[in-house]
């Protein structure tokens, strides 16, 4: 599988006591000014720093881009939606690695939990100049209950809301309860080992990959041996096995129900036919709570909708976000 050429700009600030990497994507054919779809080639457009006030610059001017913000799933990294991002081309991205993940060091004085991480989102959020201009924020699975909480807790911020792959029902409940028992128990003894074992057991390569395969399922081996690298080079770029753990207990204690009578801003809601982590049934009892629902469902696809159906995703993204 070949992924597309997006050259991130990537920035590093001190945010909610977090030395926080994230990167803005934008494709070059709006930088340029040039109409996107007109099939005149991208050209090379120099990053434009942010501004004094520590804006990225256009987020909150009358440039007519939106800004797109991204939060990754537990024990992601930016990298895992970059390619529903490749599918915004007329759309300024942001995707974090959040604190404790991929390139960004961990909290200080807060939890890696679902409060903490908001409070994280929430002010680069501000930094990105969402008090001017409210973004358009998107979260993947443990992220859609952190975008879910932001956008709750500062609906001023933010003007549309994209959940993809929600957890919408609780994981300690239901069918799933022995899998997220046992799971729970192997975040608890990674905890509990010395570090460095504890590590190795985290990322040991044959765990990662049966996780990753109970996830996938496409046939196509060229996608399944793409998402296997993926989770192979990315799943297990964590802090330390006490932060993961912390951050699975949040991921299976909270949902996106959580907030969803607060939740009042237009919604989409993109759902995997066949996923087991986030089951169907839960997203339509979601989408008829909230104020605002749209529920797309993608076929053949469970949990990896940001790796398996990145287009069919992006298409629905933009079109929710053409709306008027």
């Amino acid at each position: 599988m070949v992924t597309p050429e997006l050259n991130p700009v990537e920035r590093a600030e001190h945010i909610g006591g977090a030395d926080l990497h994230y990167w803005v994507y934008r494709d070059e054919r709006v930088e340029a000014g040039v109409p996107v779809g007109t099939g005149v080639p991208a050209v090379s457009v120099p990053a434009v720093p942010l501004d004094p006030a520590g804006a990225v610059d256009g987020a909150g001017a009358a440039d007519g881009v939106d800004t797109v913000l991204m939060v990754h799933g537990l024990r992601g990294t930016h990298h895992g939606l970059e390619l529903v991002a490749a599918g915004l081309p007329d759309h300024r991205v942001v995707i974090p690695d959040l604190p404790g993940f991929g390139d960004s060091g961990p909290m200080t004085g807060r939890r890696h939990d679902v409060a903490g991480y908001a409070h994280v989102i929430t002010e680069l959020i501000e930094r990105l100049g969402g008090r001017d201009r409210p973004i358009v924020l998107v979260g993947h699975s443990f992220g859609s209950i952190v975008a879910a909480r932001v956008a709750s807790a500062a609906p001023e911020l933010v003007r549309r809301l994209v959940l993809i792959n929600p957890i919408a029902t609780p994981a300690l409940r239901g069918p799933r309860v022995v899998l997220s028992g046992l799971t729970s128990a192997y975040y608890t003894l990674g905890r509990r080992l010395p570090l460095r074992a504890g590590h190795s057991l985290l990322s040991n390569r044959w765990v990662v990959l049966a996780a990753s395969r109970a996830m996938t399922r496409t046939k196509d081996k060229q996608l399944r041996g793409f998402i296997d690298d993926n989770h192979l080079r990315y799943f297990s770029r964590f802090h330390s096995p006490a932060l993961v753990s912390e951050t699975f207990e949040a991921s299976v204690t909270h949902t996106v129900a959580d907030h969803a009578d607060a939740l009042r801003m237009p919604t989409l809601l993109i759902a995997g036919e066949s996923d087991e982590i986030a089951p169907l049934a839960g997203q339509r009892a979601l989408a008829a709570r909230l104020a605002d629902a749209e529920l797309v469902v993608i076929p053949n696809v469970g949990h990896l909708v940001h790796y398996e159906t990145p287009e069919p995703a992006a298409e629905a993204i933009q079109r929710f976000l053409g709306a008027p």
